[in-house]
């Protein structure tokens, strides 16, 4: 069911949120993290920032080391007091609720979610059980034009490297160098290197130069790995006129 130990997940982020929000604030909180009423719950989900505020979190470097040993490339650097307290909520409600139940509940919350709620569903990937369950919400969420989305599963979030078919990961790095985002926030990118991304990359960057536009520099360390050097310095220079060996 889980691929990390979720109590010791739960104690860290449990300690986190009551040192960033306030005791009433907490209390609230650990009333609703054991009632699993659907209508209450996605209640308490969507009220978490009129109830816990929307501060960024501080967390020391310890806890911060502590919570990627027990999730390996889970980070919850930059989040906001409503967006951690939404995840916890759901991890909370993992432990309680029937796997089909679960499930649905994720998929009505996916469904109905504004901006921010998105973000804090999305973030929460790597964490929830089940992962298969949620490739088709991931990839659909890699067609959304929100930004503050596309960060949330594109940056250290490493659920899209772990779990999505090569096509759909394809698809994400390409939508991260189209929408200019920071690829370098996002993991696994030399781990699921391919061809077939290699040859995407090489056709977006023959129309950015065409259209007299420079690429990320990324882009040419993921092509580099499937090309030789002269042709990649050729393609650097916008000479696209040979035949590319992928």
């Amino acid at each position: 069911m889980f691929n990390y130990d979720i109590n010791s997940l739960k104690d860290q982020l449990s300690i986190i949120i009551m040192d960033n929000i306030s005791a009433d604030a907490f209390q609230w909180l650990k009333t609703h993290e054991i009632n699993y009423q659907a209508g209450i719950f996605k209640g308490a989900f969507v009220q978490m920032p009129r109830k816990v505020g929307k501060t960024k979190i501080t967390c020391s470097e310890d806890l911060s080391k502590q919570l990627k040993a027990t999730r390996p490339g889970f980070t919850i650097d930059g989040w906001t007091t409503d967006r951690l307290c939404r995840v916890y909520l759901l991890i909370s409600a993992a432990k309680n609720i029937p796997k089909d139940e679960y499930i649905h509940l994720i998929d009505d919350l996916i469904s109905a979610a504004e901006m921010n709620e998105q973000v804090a569903l999305y973030s929460a990937l790597p964490v929830l059980p089940y992962p298969a369950s949620w490739v088709s919400r991931c990839t659909e969420g890699i067609r959304s034009n929100i930004g503050s989305v596309l960060e949330a599963i594109m940056y250290q979030n490493p659920y899209p490297a772990e779990q999505l078919s090569e096509g759909a990961w394809n698809q994400m790095v390409l939508k991260a160098f189209f929408t200019d985002k920071q690829i370098n926030e996002i993991q696994g990118l030399d781990e699921r290197a391919n061809k077939e991304l290699a040859r995407i990359l090489a056709d977006y960057a023959k129309e950015r130069y065409a259209a007299g536009r420079s690429v990320d520099s990324m882009l040419w360390y993921l092509i580099g790995k499937f090309v030789d050097t002269p042709l990649l310095q050729a393609m650097k220079q916008g000479v696209f006129n040979k035949n590319v060996d992928f």
